[in-house]
């Protein structure tokens, strides 16, 4: 049955324009990268132009429709440049060539959530407003998580509070080019059906994303200390096994982005960095933890061009058993947080929000 409350056209150019931004995932970086070789010491000028560009552009389109109603509107639109603008210089990336591509996802998810704003535009009550940010923080979130997968791209639920903050300003901007005139100061029945169903599957999805990416174990090492890791110590013995059977015939490849990213091996070599690392900083102890870490669970990433030539391995363990510190030793290799929730307990809460969610839409129905 058609829903007066969705306009169709407009949804479907929605979820292509959510499918081209989660899908474009894995060209971006061999995009960013043509443009760098193309233009030598260019690359933040360019995308910073268009940037700009598109910031203009929506500015005059928004000030052009502007005809009523003009406080409400332009202190949104001007409440959205200023939480965009904020928090992209509380949050920014030392290195230009990071931040530009940051504030870029301003671009993308304003736009993508005037989309999906015009979607649901013909609710009168707060669902207007609510429905597309959940639909377009859905968007935001799958994108990181397939982020995860793609060798060379970051998918954390940081970069997925940056789009957060960007749906925000963009549902700001839309309310700028086109008021709701809330006609109701609730949630009304026909709105419920489709803020419920969106935020439990959003929930659902943010739940695998997270245990995906966020939700690991400890693994304790006897006499050498501890790390965190995706993997349980006996999942990290069978991971090394399963590398030693098959890069000696088919050695990992650094260059492609078309690919499945290994886990394993990316936290294996974040602990050969973290090992060179204090090596060159002259914490010999902290090198030959790292090292013994790797040796015990990383010898196949070892094997691919990292293993200590046996001369300096004897000097860091003779060094390292001169100096070695009374401190229970915590390994901060990698780079990204992981907590060692148990999973049944994140999988519980989990369910039980999104059912939750879904029989109050029922109720509220």
């Amino acid at each position: 049955m058609y829903d007066s409350a969705v306009i169709p056209a407009r949804f479907a150019l929605a979820v292509l324009a959510a499918a081209a931004i989660i899908l474009s995932a894995p060209f971006i970086s061999i995009i960013r990268n043509t443009i760098r070789e193309a233009f030598p010491g260019h690359f933040v000028l360019i995308i910073g132009t268009v940037i700009g560009g598109c910031i203009a552009a929506a500015l005059t389109a928004a000030l052009l429709r502007i005809r009523d109603r003009r406080r409400l509107r332009y202190g949104a639109i001007v409440a959205a440049l200023v939480i965009g603008a904020g928090y992209s210089l509380l949050t920014s990336s030392p290195d230009p060539n990071v931040a530009i591509v940051e504030r870029f996802h301003f671009i993308q998810y304003g736009l993508l959530t005037f989309l999906f704003y015009r979607t649901w535009r013909p609710l009168d009550d707060w669902g207007v407003l609510i429905v597309p940010a959940i639909a377009a923080m859905l968007t935001a979130t799958v994108e990181e998580w397939f982020q995860w997968f793609i060798p060379g791209r970051v998918g954390t639920v940081e970069d997925v509070f940056l789009n957060w903050v960007a749906i925000l300003c963009g549902l700001l901007f839309s309310i700028g080019i086109d008021p709701p005139a809330l006609t109701a100061n609730r949630v009304g029945s026909r709105s419920r059906r489709h803020v419920s169903r969106t935020a439990a599957l959003f929930v659902i999805v943010f739940a695998m994303f997270f245990d995906s990416v966020h939700i690991g174990h400890r693994v304790e090492i006897d006499a050498i200390g501890s790390f965190t890791s995706l993997y349980t110590a006996a999942d990290l013995q069978v991971q090394a096994a399963d590398r030693a059977r098959i890069w000696p015939a088919n050695p990992p490849i650094d260059k492609t982005r078309l690919a499945r990213e290994d886990q394993y091996r990316t936290e294996g070599i974040q602990h050969v960095h973290e090992r060179n690392r204090a090596w060159d900083a002259g914490d010999i102890d902290a090198a030959w933890r790292e090292n013994q870490i790797l040796e015990q669970y990383y010898g196949p990433v070892l094997d691919t061009g990292h293993r200590w030539p046996a001369e300096q391995r004897r000097d860091a363990e003779g060094r390292a058993s001169a100096s070695r510190s009374t401190t229970p030793y915590v390994s901060a290799a990698y780079p990204y947080r992981i907590y060692t929730w148990m999973p049944l307990l994140w999988w519980i809460a989990a369910i039980g929000l999104a059912c939750v969610i879904l029989v109050a839409g029922h109720r509220g129905r």
